[in-house]
């Protein structure tokens, strides 16, 4: 299915723990490889730290995407851009990560496990792995960020 990317990393923070497993195992079931950064369990951590780990991975290109969940996906989103080279998406819609993809090349896709149902979540991760960047214009624009 995913001929994109190879290599796939995930991470949340607790209150993303449970929609980033459920993912995880549905990419699993669909013969998609991916590494699980963390957490390992619900407790209480913090965001930014999950979110610094995916950046770095990518950026040292031990990963070729990244997928992040937090409760509505912002704080995943604000803490990861803030790394040169990463673009990270805060998706809420099929459009939305097909634009990302298509447009912005990005390479983390934000996730809020309050704000979607695993489905919903399923289909966006899947649309984000099998989306190419449309280059052209687009990179010029990339580039000036």
């Amino acid at each position: 299915m995913n001929k994109i990317f190879t290599k796939i990393c995930i991470a949340s923070d607790h209150a993303g723990y449970g929609l980033k497993e459920k993912i995880k195992d549905y990419l699993v079931n669909k013969s998609i490889s991916v590494i699980d950064i963390g957490p390992f369990s619900d407790i209480s951590v913090d965001y930014p730290d999950y979110a610094k780990k995916v950046s770095k991975r990518i950026l040292s290109q031990k990963s070729d995407v990244g997928i992040l969940v937090c409760g509505s996906g912002t704080g995943m989103a604000i803490t990861a851009n803030k790394f040169k080279g990463i673009r990270a998406a805060q998706c809420y819609s099929k459009s939305s990560v097909i634009l990302s993809r298509e447009h912005n090349n990005s390479n983390i896709i934000c996730l809020g496990s309050r704000l979607l149902k695993y489905k919903e979540a399923f289909k966006y991760v899947i649309y984000f792995l099998n989306t190419k960047f449309k280059g052209g214009r687009h990179q010029k624009r990339i580039n000036k960020i």
